[in-house]
């Protein structure tokens, strides 16, 4: 037998030289050590000072055992246990007789005199520790003799899994960062779009700042209990998120649902999910922390992680949670029958202009003429959406309605620099505030044309009689693309200087395929850029500005 034992690996070792020399049971005792054995016999053994990761079926138990070496007097160990999903059971039950004969059946000096003596004498078998629930629980057990512990989990909802951590060696410092005596996030600060948020430092942080960093989860769902639960939540929910993404820092392909924004030291990930926004982000060892573009009268709720960069592994403080200010009621504006306003929207603050009418005909037309940027408009009529859409050049929404009936616009910019447009609301029947427009705005040149001191440029016209006035400005190269971006299509001839005016001249086609003019502009200099532009006036006397035109003069002739 002793033979037999030698060869075979320690965890079969034990099991095989018992049931070897276990003969059919005779007493309730017997039957429950070879119950005991069995139960043994199906564990697997949990590596010492190594995070273990545990996948669990639902409803199918699953055993983990470690053995405290005999002769080590009061020897200590710790059991992290952090469920990543659902709440689970766990328990640690101790094996003490058996420990102490596996001990023996080890180094193969037991007797036959022994093993009857193991079996008369029932196993000592008691339940430590037994949790039920989600929170990351840490069990600090202190044995004063040989002893076999097992660790059975469970989860009765659904698979999931589980992390869990032993250790030992109680000497040699923290796996997990240490969370200070009050581990609670304090709210400081509430705004419309932003919560301002403090907590009380680690002492990990203190003590190996290069190592440790804070990180923080933000989501309008509700808190995590740990790192690994708000993973696997934003993995269920469709992402691929690689584990400990925003904490390791480690330059990962994100998926097309993320967002990476660094700065100013700080790693933030948006996590676009089905239930909303999760951000995640690292500030390094700052604990206080200023949340930025939240919306407006919404809950959100906040998690602080202290992380380990070096191992990934983390502690988490008791979450939190806030609902950001009312959005102030938006000033707003009555638009009158007929009267043209120009609205200025601020690009920076990405704010609404709120403009309101109330129809005084079935019938009414909103006219809008963008000046600079790109606006974004929103029309409603009694609450209901009619209209959305970013607009260019003018636009026209003819609505068809009951008398009385409620129209709110809301305009804004969609760029970082400010934008206006020119609003118009008018019966249906009304003169229109814009002039008969051509199919295109744009100015052609005709190279072949061009001299050293002339250019010929052509544009279409209309069926409808109106005026249209040609202006040149002389520009430089490194001007080009600031006169073109900058441009206002609102402002008329009056916003220019008198010599740059060419001409003014009527026009018009009753046939559209023939509404095409030209003009030759001479008296310019060799080699030089100008900008051309034309302005067509129709009944209003509202100016319609084309599209600039830079042409340049030939430089020999």
């Amino acid at each position: 037998l002793k033979m037999f034992c030698f060869y075979l690996p320690l965890h079969l070792l034990m099991v095989a030289c018992l049931c070897h020399s276990i003969k059919a049971p005779t007493t309730r005792s017997q039957q429950r050590l070879k119950t005991d054995l069995f139960n043994f016999y199906h564990s697997l053994i949990l590596d010492d000072g190594k995070e273990t990761t545990i996948h669990l079926l639902k409803d199918i138990p699953k055993r983990y055992y470690f053995v405290l070496e005999e002769g080590r007097a009061l020897a200590p160990f710790t059991v992290t246990v952090t469920p990543c999903d659902v709440p689970i059971e766990w328990s640690i039950l101790a094996y003490k007789a058996l420990a102490s004969f596996l001990g023996k059946a080890a180094r193969g000096d037991h007797d036959t005199q022994e093993v009857s003596k193991s079996q008369r004498s029932p196993t000592m078998v008691s339940t430590i520790f037994n949790y039920k629930g989600n929170s990351v629980e840490t069990y600090m057990g202190m044995s004063s003799h040989s002893a076999l512990y097992v660790l059975e989990f469970l989860s009765t909802e659904r698979d999931t899994h589980i992390t869990v951590y032993l250790t030992t060696d109680t000497t040699s410092g923290h796996l997990y960062p240490e969370l200070p005596m009050d581990p609670r996030i304090d709210v400081i600060g509430i705004g419309h779009t932003t919560v301002t948020l403090t907590w009380k430092n680690s002492p990990s942080v203190l003590q190996h700042r290069e190592n440790i960093h804070y990180c923080l989860l933000v989501n309008e769902k509700h808190n995590y209990k740990s790192l690994c639960a708000a993973e696997t939540a934003i993995r269920s929910s469709g992402m691929k998120l690689p584990p400990a993404l925003a904490l390791s820092l480690s330059p990962y392909l994100l998926e097309p649902q993320q967002v990476m924004i660094l700065s100013n030291s700080e790693l933030s990930i948006i996590n676009k999910v089905s239930s909303g926004e999760v951000r995640q982000i690292c500030m390094g060892t700052k604990n206080t922390y200023t949340v930025p573009n939240l919306s407006p009268s919404t809950q959100y709720y906040f998690d602080v992680f202290v992380v380990n960069l070096l191992t990934n592994a983390s502690a988490a403080y008791t979450g939190t949670f806030a609902r950001t200010l009312e959005e102030p009621v938006p000033k707003v504006m009555e638009l009158k029958d007929g009267k043209v306003i120009q609205v200025v929207l601020d690009g920076k603050n990405q704010k609404f202009y709120n403009l309101q009418y109330q129809a005084k005909h079935k019938k009414i037309q909103f006219s809008f003429q963008l000046c600079q940027g790109q606006v974004q408009l929103h029309i409603t009529k009694n609450g209901k959406t009619v209209a959305l859409e970013n607009i260019s050049g003018l636009r026209y929404f003819s609505l068809k309605g009951k008398l009385l009936d409620t129209y709110a616009v809301q305009l804004r910019s969609t760029e970082q620099s400010n934008s206006s447009v020119k609003v118009q609301v008018s019966p249906y029947f009304h003169k229109p505030l814009f002039p008969l427009l051509p199919e295109s705005l744009k100015i052609k040149s005709f190279s072949k044309l061009r001299t050293c001191n002339s250019v010929t440029i052509a544009w279409l016209g209309t069926q409808e009689k109106s005026k249209y006035c040609v202006y040149k400005k002389r520009i430089e190269e490194d001007q080009v693309w600031m006169e073109l971006q900058s441009v206002d299509r609102c402002s008329g001839p009056e916003s220019r200087h008198k010599s740059e005016k060419v001409l003014c001249k009527d026009f018009y086609d009753v046939n559209v395929q023939r509404a095409v003019t030209t003009e030759t502009i001479r008296g310019l200099d060799a080699g030089t850029l100008y900008l051309f532009d034309v302005y067509l006036f129709g009944p209003s006397g509202i100016p319609i500005r084309y599209h600039s035109k830079v042409v340049k003069t030939r430089k020999k002739c």
